[in-house]
């Protein structure tokens, strides 16, 4: 008889007890407990295949001022949705209001002294120099009036896009400058998973998907699912969309994006958790994960053969699905 049969690690109890000083060895030795066993089954099981990824909206911009100044008001709450152009900070305008003052009244000067020397130009009483030199301080100084006026609109700070508020760092009465980003706002009723794979994963991924170009094969990738930080698996299946192709000679690995569904925005901007992609294992031999134990890194299991002696036996493990284990080497069905 060929086959081998092992034997499950748990129930596998040696039983040992001290022998007294005064047994010989010719003492009866106690006869061993028998011991379960069951054939190795084969199955084709669905595996996943878990990568570390963040999430971001479809659509994420950073909002910034323009200007420098003082928040006067907040108009907006984190996590409300806003409309393209709404408004949703205001900063302090009265030094740039004092500003705008001035500058007018320079204009309004300069202007006088244009209409002033326009006519004495044409009568010939003066040159025409002094007319340009006129015209050149008033376009100057309607230059400087319009920035400023520029300024003052750049002091209502306005949604560049539709979506939702992000965290608000910055309140009333803080002082702001154009490199603080006020917040954030993202359109995230689709998300997207930023995942990367080494280089290995990525060809043996490529080598089992269908399809001869890489547009073909992404087209014919398989769903992939969302394991959240808490352990719980979103209910909406994501897709993946695009690959980069390019290994990054830094780290190593290709980088992929999946798009998820979000309608009742759970999935929020910023979030982290796993990609799990599915792999299919046809016809593998498995055996449950309390039959083996571990020495040394390496995996071993008992093995029974025609003489119904238990062996010690190396395997390799291919991959965990549940609580089956699929073998690899040093097992075979049966």
């Amino acid at each position: 008889m060929n086959k081998f049969s092992f034997v499950i690690l748990i129930v596998l109890v040696v039983l040992c007890q001290s022998c007294s000083e005064g047994e010989t060895k010719n003492a009866a030795m106690r006869q061993a407990p028998s011991i379960p066993v069951i054939e190795v089954p084969s199955q084709t099981l669905t595996g996943y295949d878990t990568y570390p990824t963040s999430l971001e909206g479809v659509i994420s911009s950073s909002v910034r001022a323009k200007v420098s100044g003082y928040i006067t008001q907040v108009l907006v709450d984190e996590g409300q949705a806003v409309k393209k152009g709404q408004s949703l900070f205001k900063l302090e305008t009265q030094s740039l209001d004092a500003d705008a003052a001035a500058a007018k009244a320079n204009v309004e000067a300069a202007k006088v002294d244009v209409d002033k020397l326009k006519p004495l130009v044409e009568k010939g009483i003066i040159g025409s120099v002094q007319l340009k030199t006129a015209e050149a301080r008033y376009n100057q100084a309607m230059a400087t009036f319009n920035s400023i006026s520029a300024n003052i609109g750049y002091a209502t700070i306005k949604s560049p896009v539709s979506g939702y508020v992000g965290a608000i760092p910055y309140r009333q009465g803080a002082l702001v400058s154009p490199s603080d980003p006020l917040t954030t706002v993202s359109q995230v009723d689709n998300v997207f998973a930023f995942f990367s794979m080494n280089e290995k994963q990525y060809l043996n991924m490529l080598q089992i998907t269908e399809g001869e170009s890489l547009d073909d094969k992404i087209g014919n990738m398989a769903e992939v699912e969302l394991e959240l930080v808490n352990g719980q698996i979103y209910s909406h299946k994501g897709k993946i969309k695009t690959i980069t192709g390019q290994v990054n000679p830094t780290t190593g690995t290709v980088s992929f994006r999946a798009t998820f569904p979000n309608p009742n925005r759970l999935l929020a901007h910023g979030n982290s958790g796993k990609v799990l992609i599915p792999k299919i294992y046809e016809d593998k031999p498995v055996i449950p994960e309390a039959s083996i134990y571990e020495e040394q890194g390496k995996t071993y299991l008992y093995k029974v053969g025609a003489d119904s002696v238990a062996v010690e036996a190396l395997i390799e493990i291919e991959a965990k699905v549940g609580q089956l284990l699929i073998i690899e080497e040093g097992l075979k069905k049966g």
